[in-house]
């Protein structure tokens, strides 16, 4: 096998503003990046707002931008870079399709105002695209040719990167892999609104409905980390709905590596620490639909956390080492 891409060179370092924006939570940071490797200098988080819509939450986010910059008065930033919810089209920094979460940020310009504030250009891309190559680049991926992230938490997500190219699709959408269909999901109804999908049954909230559905207890079925506790304490429904969760997922990641045959899968996501015995189960349902020849792929946990999304943001920003994106004016 070849050596990973981003060992091929050195490269001049670059400072980079990268900023993730979440459901519940701003995350900033100047990035610098010198030939493989990315170093966080400092960082610094604001509350998401969500009521004050895009125009408000953007603001805090020029905002947050500034203070990781106030420190450092003399960086010549290179690039800003973002990574968000929702399908964006990188080559004009537009969100096409997102939920109605945040008001107003289906249509979205989330460049102008940036490129009004900094004098360095700006790209944007979607959260999982993000995190995904942040850790192919820098983190569980990094000594791989090609990787396939799926992230399991209050959604199911996903990307691939091969050769150090993020695939994004011709609408921006590649990776949506919570809206697979499986049979293990039949009837019930996905956040998109269609039935069926992966992410109503495998994703936080859809374990959630399966405990509940096998009476695993009003304790046990709070929240997340109540469902987590009890599967781990030896409650048989809530450990039965992450089996069934788990190998549902893991039939899914399967049948894509029959496809994209990459070199290595890696988990991410809330679910992923929540009950010992999901991962096993992942592992059991691949098997059920690997061919043997893709069966060993390896299956190893996200390493960079938090830092993934802001850490892919960043290299995308300066199309490090290479970023396939639609072209502007691709339909969406």
């Amino acid at each position: 096998m070849q050596p990973p891409l981003h060992q091929s060179g050195a490269s001049p370092r670059r400072n980079v503003v990268a900023l993730d924006i979440g459901g519940t939570k701003i995350n900033a940071a100047l990035v610098r990046i010198s030939g493989g490797d990315a170093e966080i200098i400092t960082s610094a988080t604001t509350p998401t707002v969500a009521k004050d819509g895009s125009d408000g939450i953007l603001a805090a986010a020029v905002r947050v931008a500034r203070d990781v910059l106030s420190g450092h008065p003399g960086v010549q930033l290179d690039a800003v870079g973002m990574s968000a919810g929702g399908v964006i089209d990188s080559s004009r920094g537009v969100v096409t399709h997102a939920t109605d979460t945040i008001p107003g940020w289906r249509g979205a310009d989330l460049s102008a105002p940036f490129t009004a504030e900094f004098s360095a250009p700006f790209r944007a891309l979607n959260d999982a695209h993000a995190h995904g190559l942040g850790e192919a680049l820098f983190g569980a991926g990094r000594d791989h040719r090609s990787m396939m992230m799926v992230a399991v938490g209050t959604g199911i997500g996903g990307s691939i990167v091969t050769n150090g190219s993020l695939l994004q699709g011709s609408h921006g959408a590649a990776g949506h892999l919570g809206h697979i269909g499986v049979s293990e999901a039949e009837g019930m109804k996905c956040t998109c609104g269609r039935n069926g999908h992966i992410e109503a049954l495998a994703s936080g909230p859809g374990i959630l409905r399966v405990a509940k559905k096998l009476n695993a207890g009003d304790d046990a079925t709070k929240d997340g980390k109540a469902l987590a506790r009890a599967a781990e304490e030896g409650n048989t429904a809530a450990q039965e709905a992450y089996r069934i969760a788990g190998f549902a997922t893991g039939r899914v990641i399967g049948s894509l590596l029959n496809t994209l045959d990459v070199d290595l899968v890696t988990l991410a996501g809330g679910v992923t620490e929540a009950y010992s015995g999901w991962i096993d189960a992942v592992k059991q349902g691949v098997a059920h639909d690997a061919m043997d020849v893709v069966a060993n792929t390896p299956i190893t946990t996200a390493t960079r956390g938090s830092q993934a999304a802001l850490l892919g943001a960043a290299a995308f920003s300066l199309n490090f080492p290479t970023c396939d994106i639609p072209t502007e004016g691709t339909e969406a």
